[in-house]
C-alpha cells in the first residue's frame, strides 16, 4: 500500500460511505478538501461530520498511523490542529501535543480490492505505457479532453521558465526571446552553449550592427570561441580580425570553444552552420520578438525563418575545409520545431502577461496548424490507436509519455483515472 494510492482514494471519494472512526464514532465525509502539494497537511479545508457535529479543517494521510511519529509530526505545530488522521492501518494511537487523541479513520477494507489490484498492475507491469492493454477502451471524449489539458500544462511549464528568465533580464522581452531562440537553434546537443553565447552577447550589441551581416557573424563566431585557432582561409581570418576589434570595444569575453559538439551530428546541424543561419535571422530582423508579434499567420512565420548561410558556408561545414556547394537553408521540419519550441510558448506567455486571450488563442491555433512530429514516441502512440494530425496532439502525447507514463503517474493522469474509475463504479 502507498500513500499516493490513499491520497487518490480520499481525493476522489472512492471509499465506502458507511464509515466508523477507530474510536467507534460514525463519520460522514462532506468534502475531502483541496490536495496540498507543498509542505504541511495533505488536504486543506475538508469538511466532515462526526456523529452530529460538523468539523472543518485539514486532513493528514499515512499508510500506518505510526508514520505520524516517523515523520516527526508530533513536534510540528502545522499538524497539531488537523481534524482527522486518515490511515490504511491504525497500528499506533496518535495524540496532539496536549495529549488529546486525534480522530483516526482506518481505510483498510473500505475500498474495492479490484481498484487496488488494477493500480498495482499499472505500477508493476513492463509495458511501454502502464495502461497499454486497456487504453483502447477509453472514451474518445475523455482522451481528447486530457490531450487538451496536457498541452496547456506543457505551455504553463514553459511559461514558468520563461517568466524566470524574463525577470532576470530586467523585464526585457527581446533579450529573453533572443536567448531562448538561440538555445533552440542548438537543439538538444548544442542548446546549452548556444544559450551561453546569447547571454554573453546581448542583443542590444548585435542591434548596433544590424546593417552589417559580416560584423554580426564576427561577433557570434568570436563570442562562440570558434575564432581562436589559426586559419588558412581569408574569411575566418577576416572574422577573427573584426572580432578582436569589436570584443575590445564591448569588453567581450568568449565562451569556451570545447562546449560545442560536432560529433554524431549531421554536417547540416554543425554549430558553425547554425550560427550562420542565426546571424542571417538577426540581420533580417533586428527586433526579433517585435517582428514575431507582427506576423499574422503561419506562412509569414515560416518565411521569417527561411534563412540561409553566408557565401563561405555554402562550400564549407567547418573552417578551412571545402565541401560540395549547398545553399544550406533550414528544412521545414527544423523551422516547425523552432516555432513550436520558441515562438508558440512566448506568444502564450506574452498573451497571459497582457491578459490578451487573442494572443493565447493564436499560439494554440499555430500548434493546431503545424503537422505533428514524427518520432518513435508518436509512432508507438499511433500503433495504440491514437492518430496524430497536428503538433498540438503530438506535443501533448510526448508530454504524456515522458512525464506521466514513464514515471507511472497513473493516478494523476486523465486516462489512468478513467480506467480506474471504470473499476470502481
Amino acid at each position: 500500500m502507498t500513500e499516493e494510492f490513499l491520497h487518490y482514494l480520499w481525493k476522489y471519494s472512492l471509499i465506502n460511505h458507511h464509515l466508523v472512526l477507530t474510536s467507534g464514532e460514525h463519520i460522514v465525509v462532506i468534502q475531502p478538501g483541496i490536495q496540498n502539494t507543498d509542505s504541511g497537511p495533505d488536504f486543506f479545508n475538508a469538511r466532515i461530520k462526526i456523529n452530529n457535529t460538523i468539523w472543518a479543517g485539514n486532513i493528514e494521510i499515512h499508510t500506518f498511523s505510526s508514520d505520524w511519529y516517523q515523520h516527526n509530526h508530533q513536534n510540528d505545530q502545522a499538524y497539531d490542529n488537523i481534524i482527522m488522521h486518515v490511515v490504511f492501518e491504525d497500528d499506533k494511537p496518535v495524540v496532539r501535543q496536549n495529549g488529546e487523541s486525534i480522530p483516526t479513520l482506518e481505510l483498510k477494507d473500505h475500498f474495492k480490492q479490484s481498484l487496488y489490484d488494477r493500480y498495482t498492475y499499472f505500477m508493476t507491469n513492463k509495458n511501454w505505457i502502464p495502461c497499454e492493454k486497456l487504453i483502447q477502451g477509453v472514451d474518445r471524449f475523455v482522451m481528447n479532453n486530457w490531450i487538451d489539458r496536457l498541452m496547456i500544462e506543457k505551455l504553463e511549464n514553459k511559461a514558468a521558465e520563461i517568466n524566470s528568465h524574463f525577470l532576470n533580464n530586467k523585464s526585457d522581452w527581446e533579450q529573453t526571446f533572443y536567448e531562448f531562440l538561440a538555445r533552440n537553434f542548438g537543439f538538444k546537443v548544442n542548446g546549452a552553449p548556444f544559450q551561453l553565447l546569447a547571454k554573453s552577447l546581448p542583443l542590444k550589441i548585435l542591434a548596433k550592427h544590424k546593417s552589417d551581416k559580416f560584423q554580426i557573424e564576427a561577433l557570434l563566431y568570436g563570442q562562440a570561441g570558434l575564432l581562436q585557432a589559426s586559419f588558412t582561409d581569408e574569411y575566418p581570418n577576416k572574422l577573427k580580425k573584426e572580432y578582436e576589434f569589436l570584443s575590445k570595444k564591448y569588453l567581450l569575453k568568449p565562451i569556451e570553444s570545447h562546449l560545442w559538439r560536432f560529433m554524431r551530428l549531421r554536417p547540416s546541424n554543425f554549430p558553425t552552420i547554425r550560427i550562420s543561419q542565426f546571424a542571417d535571422l538577426i540581420f533580417n530582423s533586428s527586433h526579433l520578438f517585435s517582428t514575431i508579434l507582427e506576423q499574422r499567420n503561419l506562412k509569414d512565420l515560416i518565411e521569417l525563418f527561411n534563412v540561409s548561410v553566408s557565401e563561405y558556408w555554402k562550400s564549407h561545414y567547418v573552417f578551412d575545409k571545402t565541401s560540395t556547394i549547398r545553399n544550406k537553408k533550414m528544412s521545414a521540419k527544423t523551422i516547425h520545431l523552432l516555432i513550436i519550441n520558441s515562438i508558440i510558448p512566448f506568444l502564450f506567455v506574452y498573451g497571459r502577461s497582457r491578459n490578451d486571450q487573442s494572443m493565447i488563442d493564436r499560439a494554440l491555433k499555430l500548434l493546431d496548424q503545424l503537422p505533428g512530429e514524427q518520432n518513435a514516441i508518436i509512432t508507438k502512440w499511433s500503433e495504440l490507436g491514437l492518430s496524430v494530425r497536428s503538433s498540438f496532439q503530438s506535443q501533448a502525447l510526448i508530454l504524456l509519455k515522458n512525464s506521466y507514463c514513464k514515471n507511472k503517474r497513473c493516478l494523476n493522469c486523465g486516462i489512468g483515472n478513467e480506467i480506474l474509475k471504470n473499476i470502481s463504479s
